[in-house]
């Protein structure tokens, strides 16, 4: 497979027009994972004419071993557990915690400087376009689902520009519905598959986000609202 993209935001602007028809209900939502998927997002959410928002997520590591993750926390303060990894830990439920703390302070400062004082839009009932630049191993991807999960959302789809096939396998299984156009057989990495792949800034995405609620301002709200 050749296709490339010339960068996020033609990315996002393809993937819209197969996300356009799938059907989402009125009061759907999209969420891009900062930082790379919030441009994605913000062209899905605005040729569909959807609210747009964050979904941030730290990956919980093991202590000595910070790559592998015993679970993650993500916007919201659902919290996701991988009961293999932690099975080998001798102190889990305690390194657990620790990082758990951590992890949440920081969550906690990236989610105040992207969306400010503004409240995060509801995610209980209504159906969710979760969007990320790509899926390499798909395991952010993954917390993330299980996170929009235990809030009640109603519905969940994932949708990437490009992703490794079995990485959209996994998510495939965790998610409602998984949009990708783009899974190569040979993949090494995501930026591989853009022409222009900069690393997206924090004033990106706190503008991105700023315009959405300008657009949309009274489009906040949910059945649990």
């Amino acid at each position: 497979m050749t296709r490339s993209f010339r960068d996020r935001v033609d990315a996002g602007r393809q993937l819209a027009k197969v996300v356009a028809g799938l059907g989402l209900p009125p009061d759907a939502i999209v969420l891009g994972l900062p930082r790379g998927g919030v441009p994605v997002a913000a062209e899905i959410a605005r040729a569909l004419d959807l609210p747009l928002d964050v979904l941030c997520v730290r990956k919980i590591g093991v202590p000595f071993q910070p790559e592998l993750a015993m679970g993650a926390v993500a916007s919201g303060g659902a919290v996701v557990r991988n009961s293999e990894v932690l099975a080998q830990l001798p102190d889990a439920e305690a390194d657990f915690a620790n990082v758990l703390a951590q992890e949440r302070i920081e969550l906690e400062r990236r989610e105040r400087l992207y969306r400010g004082p503004a409240a995060p839009l509801s995610i209980a009932g209504r159906a969710v376009v979760l969007v990320d630049d790509g899926l390499a191993t798909g395991a952010t991807m993954e917390a993330a689902v299980r996170a929009l999960q235990s809030m009640g959302a109603a519905r969940i789809v994932v949708g990437v520009p490009v992703g490794a096939p079995d990485a959209c396998d996994r998510i495939a299984a965790a998610a409602d519905q998984v949009v990708c156009l783009v899974q190569p057989m040979h993949f090494a990495s995501v930026g591989q598959w853009y022409d222009e792949f900069d690393q997206t800034q924090d004033a990106e995405v706190r503008n991105l986000l700023a315009e959405a609620a300008r657009r949309r301002p009274a489009s906040t709200c949910g059945p649990s609202c």
